[in-house]
């Protein structure tokens, strides 16, 4: 298999979805090996450091990419294997944002109270271990957290020539900031643009599920994925498939709206993969679904749907391409 070996400089970045030339053309098969910058593009490096003195806003969350795919047509349905993620620094930083986060008022809730104080966390890595440590800093507390390393942003330039922010979550993919997007996950995408343009970045050595705070662990990360191609069957919102489940991310605002998204996806998967009639369909759905939280601290919410494969006639999604690209990846490595 070809590999593709690419750590972009700083004026490589991509900063949206569409409107951004691809740094490389590549074909379906290719394996890639890539770093990504942190959301903070590695300006928070201590914890004296805040947001409001070191961060440019213009200049979060950059993403590696994009890359075109020969073959890929709108309609189409591109597969990221995500092989590999290992961090790439032996520190990451979290922080509290002014008017941004699950618990503050933010610009979209505009309330009178003054924003929370900004705070910065840095995150020390132990590579033997395993393990980031938390201290805090207004109290007395440290603990040894295991590493749970994600890709917060995996997305493809989205339809009608629109350009969006590597900060939204949308039917595109971009920061969906689920901690589903880990090692061992295949996500599917459907084909807006020949070539599909796809970006990845924003690692995270760990989140919670809500993000709440607005930040994660956020850290540098290499990262080892294979691109695969299915001609037709692109789905309306991003499939993921691990060995264990089926998942669906649905984004919007309210949050009850990327749920249901994320439900309908489910209900159209289910019908897919086991010809169900959308009642029954819903009907399974209600008795056998999880719903974790991805984020609700976006521009978009995004919620997850999930279904356990053990409670599930076997099936190939997308013609088995999970566990092909799964085969791959042994191979790679």
């Amino acid at each position: 298999m070809d590999v593709v070996e690419f750590r972009p400089t700083p004026d490589q970045y991509a900063w949206t979805f569409g409107g951004v030339a691809p740094t490389h053309r590549i074909t379906p098969g290719t394996a890639l090996k890539l770093w990504t910058e942190d959301a903070f593009s590695g300006r928070l490096q201590r914890t004296s450091d805040l947001p409001s003195q070191v961060l440019d806003m213009t200049q979060v969350n950059p993403q590696t990419g994009p890359f075109y795919v020969e073959g890929a047509e709108p309609g189409d349905t591109l597969a990221l294997h995500i092989v590999d993620l290992t961090p790439a620094r032996d520190w990451a930083a979290s922080s509290t944002i002014p008017f941004f986060g699950a618990l503050t008022g933010t610009d979209r809730t505009a309330l009178l109270n003054e924003p929370l104080p900004e705070q910065t966390w840095i995150y020390q890595l132990d590579r033997a271990k395993g393990t980031v440590l938390f201290e805090a800093q207004r109290s007395q507390l440290s603990l040894e957290l295991p590493i749970a390393p994600m890709l917060g942003t995996v997305g493809v330039a989205p339809p009608g020539r629109e350009v969006r922010s590597s900060l939204v979550p949308d039917t595109f993919g971009g920061n969906m900031d689920t901690p589903e997007m880990r090692a061992g996950t295949t996500v599917f995408l459907g084909v807006n643009v020949p070539g599909a343009l796809f970006s990845v970045g924003d690692g995270h050595y760990r989140q919670g599920e809500g993000e709440s705070c607005g930040t994660a662990v956020e850290g540098a990360m290499d990262v080892t994925l294979i691109v695969e191609l299915v001609k037709g069957g692109a789905p309306a919102w991003p499939r993921l498939e691990h060995d264990e489940d089926y998942a669906v991310v649905g984004s919007s605002r309210p949050l009850e709206d990327a749920w249901r998204a994320s439900q309908v996806g489910m209900i159209h998967w289910l019908r897919d993969l086991y010809g169900l009639d959308p009642l029954d369909a819903y009907q399974l759905l209600t008795q056998v679904s999880r719903s974790p939280l991805a984020n609700v601290c976006d521009t978009n919410y995004s919620a997850v749907t999930k279904i356990e494969k053990s409670l599930l006639p076997r099936a190939d999604a997308y013609g088995g391409m999970h566990r092909h690209l799964r085969e791959q990846a042994a191979a790679l490595s």
